[in-house]
């Protein structure tokens, strides 16, 4: 697909070799892509990454959730278990900085594609290796899955309403904080490079990284010594906060400070009463009796219609909005002003949906410089242009299953 032509990015000429796939991995790759690394991402022949198989199917190789993790890089497609396929991986490192991969422990080492294996042909190369549990512990051969790590590192026991079993996140969170705590650290170890001349050995696991999503309230269980009581969408200690139902939809209702309390009772549910009782009058009171000021403020917001309450709480400066769906959040005027989402073309499907990088550089978004990758379309412009490959030799390596070839009119 056609690059976007773009401003200067802070990681322009810095070269990424994406080798993992599913979730974290490539997310941390996506991270280094939008900020102008070029990433190429190496996939299996065949199959490709596992998520092109997983979410809604977009044209013939890519669905929602593969685009989702995937965007501004190149696809190649190499046999890594081949020795050609090895081979190329080995040629390429030169002109490379940086290489990510999410193998099974012990899994890189035996393909040949180890940190001391590949920091001999690059010394300065930095390696960010990530598994679901510490590689020098007992666990280091367990396979990391997201709902597993949610469940052990306490994150589902957090999550929902007390009344609930253990619920998961909506989406896989800690993949998600993995993704970028290991962009961040690759970040760190360029910036490191830059200093001393030296590259680095990165490794993150799952399960730290769940465990440190837990935030305050992994600190207040230690403190108490017990798991701390779960909210759902309430706070457990600021009175009201949460979710509440108007006369006709829901909207989010965050009173921070009790001159916003009292504001809330004397101008937007009109009910001075409220306010005025001993029981409610401070927020250390308020938390305190909650049983009872909760179910009379739920009351209360029942009799009004949405938009009286959002218009009458803006007014006085009280933290508010409307509960979105999801189709709603995105299609959205707040959504459509900040260029959240792109429809891109694409080969087969049309056109695609792609999200814009969230970062914004001297007032500028981060571009979509290329939308998520078909399967391989850019292996015979990277193996041209990297290792001056020849038509022919391709050929040869695509008749021996080690890559695949894209038609010559939609190669990237």
């Amino acid at each position: 697909m056609e690059a976007i032509e773009c401003m200067n990015l802070p990681l322009e000429g810095v070269r990424v070799l994406d080798l993992s796939r599913v979730f974290a991995g490539p997310l941390c790759g996506q991270v280094l892509a939008d900020f102008g690394a070029e990433v190429i991402k190496v996939e299996h022949p065949g199959r490709g990454d596992d998520t092109r198989d997983w979410g809604m199917r977009v044209g013939e190789t890519e669905t929602t959730y593969y685009n989702s993790m995937n965007r501004n890089k190149r696809s190649v497609t190499l046999d890594l278990q081949s020795p050609d396929g090895l081979k190329i991986v080995h040629d390429l490192l030169p002109q490379c900085d940086v290489v990510i991969h999410n193998f099974k422990t012990g899994g890189a080492e035996k393909l040949g594609l180890g940190y001391a294996q590949l920091k001999a042909i690059k010394p300065d190369l930095i390696y960010c290796a990530v598994s679901g549990y510490d590689t020098s512990g007992p666990e280091a051969a367990r396979p990391g899955y997201d709902l597993v790590i949610q469940a052990e590192a306490g994150l589902m026991a957090l999550n929902g309403e007390a009344t609930q079993s253990p619920l998961k996140f909506g989406v896989a969170v800690v993949d998600l904080m993995t993704g970028m705590y290991a962009a961040q650290a690759v970040l760190a170890a360029l910036f490191r490079r830059e200093r001393t001349g030296n590259g680095q050995m990165i490794e993150m696991a799952l399960y730290d990284c769940g465990v440190m999503v837990t935030g305050y309230y992994g600190l207040d269980a230690m403190l108490l010594g017990r798991d701390p009581a779960r909210f759902g969408n309430a706070h457990p200690s600021i009175v009201p906060y949460g979710m509440f139902d108007a006369a006709d939809a829901p909207l989010i209702i965050a009173v921070g400070n009790n001159s916003q309390f009292e504001k809330f009772c004397r101008q937007v549910v009109e009910r001075p009463d409220i306010v005025e009782d001993p029981r409610y009058a401070t927020n250390v009171e308020r938390a305190r009796n909650r049983e009872t000021l909760t179910p009379l403020i739920v009351d209360v917001i029942r009799g009004f219609p949405r938009e009286v309450l959002l218009e009458r709480m803006s007014a006085c400066g009280i933290p508010c909005g409307k509960v979105a769906g999801l189709h709603e959040a995105l299609t959205s005027e707040r959504t459509r002003r900040g260029e959240l989402l792109r429809e891109m073309p694409h080969p087969v499907a049309g056109n695609t949906y792609v999200f814009a990088p969230p970062y914004r550089l001297d007032g500028q978004r981060l571009p979509i410089r290329y939308a998520p990758p078909t399967l391989g379309e850019s292996t015979r412009a990277m193996l041209q242009q990297l290792l001056e490959l020849s038509e022919a030799q391709l050929r040869a390596l695509q008749a021996r299953g080690v890559l695949t070839l894209p038609d010559t009119a939609s190669q990237a």
